[in-house]
């Protein structure tokens, strides 16, 4: 029986850009037990925060800031801290996790995660927008007009909400999470930050 490793996660998530050079690493290291058919990873769109056009009022702008100083500060990550004065933000995450689900159609869903991130975090862009995610699409080598369709059409069906309610079922309610599911059997796994290898162990355990 294959087994499947869930991995919650919104794009616009400061904690996933935390988690994401762990991630990388359990996921290389995962890589015999997928070309074996023990494992498949699949991805979860978590949906952080709804559509919103209004500006993001001042103590969460302060919130988030501190964060990221957090984030920075605990896990060496970097992050320009220039969006907080140069860009526009609003409480929205569900149009990055619609760019993503978009992706998926065409096997480049953590393309686009990574070019969100990095968009973000690194370039002070909103991932909020558009046009910003539009940007993101074609650096990783999509149409920016069939990328808007795409886009348009997961909103007016209701994916995205579709897979976030999916993961609130199985108790996916932070991001990033993992779960692994064997049958009928859900068992979460424990995050660690700073050292895959803590994580590897659970789902080796959990597996055999």
């Amino acid at each position: 029986m294959t087994a499947t490793l869930l991995y919650c996660y919104d794009p616009m998530c400061s904690w996933c850009w935390g988690f994401r050079p762990t991630w990388s690493k359990l996921q290389k290291a995962l890589q015999p037990l997928v070309d074996n058919k023990q494992l498949t990873i699949q991805p979860l769109l978590g949906g952080l925060a709804v559509d919103s056009d209004q500006p993001m009022p001042e103590d969460m702008k302060a919130k988030l800031e501190a964060t990221w100083h957090n984030i920075q500060n605990s896990l060496g990550r970097e992050f320009n801290f220039d969006f907080w004065r140069t860009a526009q933000p609003r409480r929205s995450t569900y149009p990055a996790c619609r760019a993503c689900y978009v992706a998926r159609d065409v096997e480049l869903e953590e393309e686009m995660y990574h070019a969100i991130q990095e968009a973000y975090y690194l370039h002070a862009k909103n991932p909020s927008d558009l046009e910003v995610l539009t940007e993101c699409a074609v650096n990783i080598g999509l149409k920016a007009e069939g990328f808007k369709k795409s886009m348009a059409h997961v909103k007016e069906h209701n994916l995205l909400e579709q897979e976030i309610h999916q993961a609130r079922q199985l108790g996916l309610n932070s991001f990033p999470s993992l779960a692994l599911v064997i049958g009928d059997k859900l068992t979460y796994i424990q995050l660690d930050y700073k050292d895959h290898t803590t994580m590897l162990s659970s789902i080796k355990k959990a597996l055999s």
